[in-house]
C-alpha cells in the first residue's frame, strides 16, 4: 500500500467512475429498450389472438375461413415430430458426449471432432433441411413424412446438446468418481450411477433451449416437405403433416385481416407449449439439483 500514489488513483478515479457510469447507463437502456419491445409485442399477439382461442380452435382442422380455423392437425403434427426428435436427438447426443468426455483419448481426430461438433452449432438451419432433403426424403425414400422431418430436426439440434451435455459431464466433480472407483465400481457404473444423474440438470437445461429452437423452425420442414395446408391427422411416422410455425405463417400470408387474429392465437399456442416444455425442465433439474 505504501507504493500506491494516493493522489494518482484519487485523480484518475473520478473518470473511471464516469465511464463506468456511461457504460451502465447504456446497458440499462439497452435492457429497457429489448423489454419494451418484448412487452409490445406480447400485448399486440394477445389482444388480438385471445378471442380466437376457444375449443373450437383445438377441434377444427385449417380453414379457407378464419372463423372456422383451427390448429387441430398443426398441434398434433408438431407433437408427432417432436416425439420422433426428441429420443432421437438425446440417445444420440448423450452418448456422443459420454464417449467424447469418458472414452475417447486426447487426439488430433477427437480435435477435429470436437471442432466440427461447435461449428455444426452454428450452421443455419436451411442447411440440415437440404441434408434431410437429400439423405432422409430422397437416399432413403421416406417421403414427405413425420420421420424424415423429425430426423432431420434431430440432426438440426444434435450439436447443442452434444456441447451442453458434454459441458455437464466435465463439470461432474472428480471425488464422485473417485469415490465410485474406491467402493469397486466399473468404469460404466460410475457414469449410468454418479456421472450420468449429476450431469442431469445441464444436460436437461440444454435440450429443453435446443428442443425450443426445434419446435419454433420453419425452414428444415419446408425444404423436407411438411404441407402449408391440412385438414387430416396423421396416422403414423409415414404421413404427411404440418406443423404450427408452418401453419401460423400461411394464416398470416393470407390478405384477409381476420386471419392476422388466427395468427396471433396461434402464436398464443406456440407461446404456452414452449413455457410448458421450459418448466418441465425446471422442475426436472430442480428435483436432480437437490439430490446431487
Amino acid at each position: 500500500m505504501k507504493l500506491i500514489d494516493k493522489q494518482s488513483v484519487s485523480k484518475n478515479m473520478g473518470k473511471r467512475l464516469a465511464v463506468n457510469n456511461v457504460f451502465k447507463g447504456i446497458f440499462v437502456v439497452a435492457i429497457l429498450f429489448t423489454l419494451v419491445v418484448l412487452a409490445v409485442l406480447l400485448y399486440r399477439i394477445f389482444t388480438q389472438g385471445f378471442s380466437f382461442i376457444s375449443f373450437d380452435f383445438f377441434q377444427n382442422f385449417a380453414s379457407r375461413k378464419p372463423e372456422q380455423s383451427g390448429i387441430k392437425a398443426a398441434l398434433v403434427g408438431s407433437l408427432w415430430v417432436m416425439g420422433v426428435t426428441i429420443p432421437i436427438a438425446l440417445i444420440l447426443a448423450v452418448g456422443t458426449a459420454i464417449y467424447l468426455e469418458e472414452y475417447a483419448k486426447k487426439s488430433k481426430l477427437n480435435a477435429f471432432i470436437q471442432t466440427n461438433i461447435s461449428n455444426l452449432a452454428g450452421v443455419p438451419s436451411i442447411v440440415f433441411g437440404l441434408l434431410g432433403l437429400t439423405v432422409f426424403v430422397r437416399f432413403l425414400d421416406l417421403g414427405r413424412s413425420i420421420l424424415a422431418g423429425g430426423l432431420t430436426m434431430a440432426l438440426l439440434v444434435l450439436p447443442v446438446i452434444v456441447v451442453a451435455s458434454q459441458e455437464a459431464i466435465r463439470s461432474v466433480p472428480k471425488d464422485l468418481r473417485e469415490a465410485s472407483y474406491g467402493m469397486g465400481a466399473t468404469k460404466w457404473q460410475t457414469i449410468l450411477r454418479v456421472v450420468l444423474p449429476a450431469a442431469i440438470p445441464g444436460i436437461i437445461t440444454g435440450s429443453i433451449l435446443a428442443f425450443s429452437r426445434a419446435i419454433g423452425e420453419t425452414a428444415p420442414l419446408l425444404v423436407v416437405g411438411a404441407f402449408a395446408f391440412v385438414n387430416y391427422l396423421p396416422e403414423n411416422v409415414m404421413s404427411t403433416f404440418t406443423v404450427m410455425p408452418i401453419q401460423i405463417y400461411n394464416w398470416a400470408a393470407r390478405p384477409q385481416p381476420a386471419f392476422q387474429d388466427v395468427a396471433a392465437a396461434g402464436i398464443i399456442i406456440l407461446f404456452i407449449f414452449l413455457i410448458v416444455m421450459n418448466s418441465v425442465a425446471v422442475l426436472i433439474r430442480n428435483k436432480f439439483q437437490k439430490r446431487y
